[in-house]
């Protein structure tokens, strides 16, 4: 029962998410947009933000359709889970809705229709809000992440139930703002590639051209910066958090099946065989995971040889690709940029068909990166839902059972395949349609 329990959660959770890490980043980019129409007063910004706006819509409103369910399954397929820790998840979730989701929702509708009423003034104030609304959205959820990560701020009474006995230590949490920023900076990614990547079809096309250089131009610049700080300052930030406050996790993420005494090496290519515990045809650089993750070249780093196997993430391979994954794709996200920006630099890059291609290609690999990412951190966490407190297994629902619960996953399967269908078909429309052509301006884009 607890496996298709859990194949449900995640396969809802998983398409979901392929909405907000979209949503978040691009608000910031919308923001942008608007603050360079009131700036330059070139029309050309505020046909780009109306255009955005419309995808951001869209995949809001996905979002919204397809986070409901999730907060059935708290009570359906996770019911003990929702009862012993509900006292402190249900303040940040109920935080989440009231005041992010309302904020964000209400304003978009007066964003979408009111520019004329509102003024381009009020109009950016608007959005700036609606930003404000998804960011806090997705800080709240991950303030919900990091404590069944790292449980802070907590007392577990005599029958079983925790209960918050600091508030501020739930957003104080050591896990929090390192696993916040990665994951806004990462959103931000998606929605520098996916603005690069409409930019680049454009040009190729020979449609819309002027605005394809205004969305590869902005694009590529979001999208330099938010890959290197998904990498540094955050994602090293996080990996020590991981190193510090789950040591085995760390050990299973980077393929470390026995401890080195002099300096641990860093995996580049590896398959895990974790029946024998080693790595298969590893390709490794010596001592440099201990120097990235101590500063000291012959720091020793934990293997799993050090902990009992009931404490190893159950799904070692899964996690071991998930994260080397992830951090595959976003050292190539950062080496196209660096490459994008040059070719913009030297004023090549509108004409430089092999990068327009690039980035056409990889606009569904950040979702993928993002996914990984988000598999990295549940499966490190297993077999614990709150570490080192409560297992997976104890916070399923006793009276639901797998039968009912794989119907209603082949349920969502079929669903969530005709709303990705209609999804795929509205964007196609947006995207094709194009925003409203006008003259430019003198400006250089």
């Amino acid at each position: 029962m607890l496996f298709y329990d859990r194949m449900q959660f995640a396969f809802t959770i998983t398409f979901h998410y392929l909405f907000p890490q979209l949503t978040m980043g691009l608000s910031l980019i919308i923001v942008y947009f608007k603050w360079k129409y009131l700036k330059t007063q070139n029309e050309q910004y505020n046909h780009a933000t109306h255009f955005w706006m419309k995808i951001f819509a869209l995949n809001f409103a996905m979002g919204v359709v397809t986070g409901i369910p999730m907060e059935f399954q708290f009570g359906t397929n996770w019911a003990k889970f929702s009862e012993l820790t509900g006292g402190i998840i249900g303040q940040t979730l109920a935080m989440e809705g009231m005041f992010s989701f309302f904020l964000e929702s209400s304003f978009l509708g007066i964003f979408l229709f009111g520019e004329k009423i509102l003024g381009h003034k009020w109009h950016f104030v608007t959005g700036v809000l609606i930003m404000i609304g998804s960011w806090a959205s997705g800080y709240l959820i991950i303030a919900t992440h990091s404590w069944m990560q790292n449980p802070v701020g907590y007392e577990i009474l005599a029958n079983g139930k925790f209960v918050l006995t600091n508030f501020k230590a739930l957003f104080l949490n050591p896990w929090l703002w390192p696993s916040y920023l990665h994951n806004q900076a990462a959103s931000l990614v998606t929605s520098s590639f996916i603005v690069a990547g409409i930019g680049a079809f454009y040009i190729l096309s020979q449609k819309n051209v002027s605005f394809g250089k205004l969305f590869l131009k902005t694009g590529v610049i979001f999208g330099l910066i938010s890959s290197i700080i998904v990498a540094v300052p955050t994602g090293d930030l996080l990996a020590k958090n991981v190193v510090k406050y789950q040591p085995v996790t760390f050990a299973a993420m980077e393929g470390i099946f026995h401890t080195e005494k002099k300096g641990s090496e860093i995996v580049l290519i590896g398959q895990p065989d974790v029946k024998d515990k080693k790595l298969d045809n590893k390709i490794a650089v010596p001592n440099i995971l201990s120097f990235l993750t101590y500063g000291n070249w012959d720091q020793e780093i934990k293997g799993l040889d050090q902990f009992e196997e009931d404490l190893h993430p159950t799904n070692i391979s899964g996690l071991y690709y998930a994260y080397h994954i992830m951090v595959g794709l976003g050292t190539v996200f950062i080496g196209l940029m660096v490459l994008s920006l040059f070719q913009l630099i030297r004023g090549k890059l509108f004409e430089t068909k092999w990068i327009l291609w690039s980035l056409m290609f990889m606009m569904p690999f950040p979702y993928i990166a993002n996914t990984t990412g988000w598999y990295t951190a549940e499966l490190g966490r297993q077999p614990w839902l709150v570490y080192n407190l409560m297992r997976t297994a104890a916070g399923a629902s006793p009276t639901v059972s797998s039968g009912n619960t794989l119907f209603t996953l082949l349920g969502f399967i079929g669903l969530y395949l005709l709303l990705g269908m209609l999804f795929l078909l509205l964007i196609g429309k947006i995207i094709n349609k194009g925003p409203h052509h006008v003259e430019l301006s003198t400006e250089k884009i």
